[in-house]
């Protein structure tokens, strides 16, 4: 991973601490942070990669997910198959592994 500023070190506490504040977690406050300052990298072009490379945003469905990422998903919870389903056929393994 490339090496962050002094700027992205400090944004990340004040996201960490506001999540904190919020009533998050201490890892879910590291998470969030973490992924808003690589965003804004990303952003920025300070980065390798335009897009991540994960499963996209917990909290949204999974309808609202990318193939990508549904695929990302289906990798962490090792479907087999997965790289010949399309979204719909994705989104079925997951909520089929998922319950």
């Amino acid at each position: 991973m490339a090496k962050w500023t002094e700027k992205d070190g400090r944004q990340y506490e004040h996201i960490k601490e506001s999540e904190l504040d919020r009533g998050q977690t201490e890892e879910e406050a590291e998470e969030i942070a973490a992924r808003t300052v690589n965003k804004q990298r990303r952003n920025e072009g300070r980065t390798p990669n335009r897009t991540t490379q994960g499963t996209g945003n917990p909290n949204a469905s999974l309808e609202d997910r990318t193939v990508k990422e549904l695929h990302n998903l289906a990798s962490e919870l090792a479907i087999e198959g997965r790289s010949k389903m399309n979204k719909s056929d994705l989104i079925q393994a997951i909520r089929s592994e998922r319950s």
